[in-house]
């Protein structure tokens, strides 16, 4: 289900993340993984995320994710292994929030493309989701929450 778009402006916003380039059907291999050592890294340099983790898609593409999975920051960051400073930038977007399990993500995205489509807006080819409620707050996928972003191209 999604809860009704809208479109905002957003400020660029620091972020610590780990960069991933991995066919479609690795992705559920490399998100929990890739979560724990950014969280590790945060941790053991005392930065404390400012808001839900998310993933930041530079390119979409059939086959394969380009992708930054990441937290919003505050403070400086060392790059440490794989996890270095980035940022999610400055753009106009259209958000929705999506409700449900993350198997829903995709058909989520399609339904919420059509709706920029229909509502006159051209989308950039890069997108961001933040995890603001998964399987850590709750058992039952149902209520889950993920906000969608898509930049718009003007």
């Amino acid at each position: 289900m999604l809860m009704t778009p809208e479109i905002v402006v957003t400020d660029v916003q620091p972020t610590a993340v780990i960069r991933f380039t991995v066919p479609r059907s690795e992705i559920q291999q490399v998100m929990g993984p890739g979560f724990q050592e950014l969280m590790e890294v945060l941790a053991a340099q005392g930065i404390e995320p400012i808001g839900a983790w998310f993933t930041h898609h530079l390119r979409t593409a059939p086959e394969v994710f380009d992708f930054e999975l990441g937290a919003p920051i505050a403070a400086p960051l060392v790059a440490t292994g794989r996890v270095e400073a980035s940022y999610l930038p400055a753009a106009t977007v259209a958000r929705t929030i999506y409700v449900g399990p993350y198997e829903g993500l995709g058909a989520a995205w399609s339904e919420f493309d059509a709706w920029i489509a229909e509502a006159g807006y051209t989308p950039d080819n890069n997108l961001w989701e933040h995890y603001l409620l998964g399987p850590e707050a709750s058992p039952d996928p149902a209520a889950w929450r993920t906000e969608l972003n898509r930049p718009l191209i003007y």
